[in-house]
């Protein structure tokens, strides 16, 4: 009994390190072959993805996937020329659909700054006659293209598509004289519809 404890024992010694920390000796286990097995795998798969080697998977690759999905927003979000007429948006004031349309966008991306009814909360009251950056319509459609940074306004001409811009645009210029409740005090130059 005593000789398989020898043995046992010795056997532990000759795994044991010789080093030892803090009186703490460790053992000299090798990793089991699945784990270094797998380890292996994820360094060829990683070589595999960073030379985007053909299609690996589904699709051209990575590269090209991302290249197609750019493609593919950009015809789906064409950058506005920025040049509208004024008699196109005045159009779009009379057309229900596109100041609904307007409406709904104006809602879901300018009411966090311009409130609801457009009585102004952060930004500047959109439903009296004084403008900061000009009152004519085509005055608006620039500001909302081209965004005031320096006051907080994004371009919302990046973001959204040239026609949801002008029905932002035709439904916040059929805001002028609509009395909300509480507005924001008139900031800028009175401008005369």
């Amino acid at each position: 009994m005593s000789t398989q404890d020898d043995k046992d024992k010795a056997t532990k010694q000759d795994r044991l390190i010789e080093h030892s920390y803090d009186g703490i000796q460790e053992y000299d286990n090798p990793m089991p072959r699945w784990w270094l097995l797998t380890f292996a795998g994820t360094i060829i798969f990683a070589v595999i993805y960073l030379f985007n080697v053909g299609p690996v998977g589904n699709g051209k690759g990575r590269i090209a996937d991302y290249e197609d999905d750019m493609k593919a927003f950009a015809a789906a979000h064409p950058a506005p020329t920025g040049e509208v007429s004024g008699d196109k948006l005045l159009a779009m004031m009379k057309d229900e659909d596109a100041l609904h349309e307007g409406e709904e966008a104006f809602q879901k991306f300018c009411a966090s700054c311009h409130r609801m009814d457009g009585g102004g909360l952060i930004g500047p009251n959109l439903a009296d006659n004084a403008w900061i950056h000009g009152g004519r319509i085509t005055d608006i459609y620039a500001t909302v293209v081209n965004g005031v940074l320096e006051k907080g306004m994004p371009a919302w001409g990046t973001m959204l598509k040239p026609e949801q811009v002008e029905q932002v645009v035709a439904y916040v210029a059929s805001l002028q004289g609509s009395n909300p409740a509480n507005p924001k005090p008139p900031q800028g130059t009175p401008v005369t519809p």
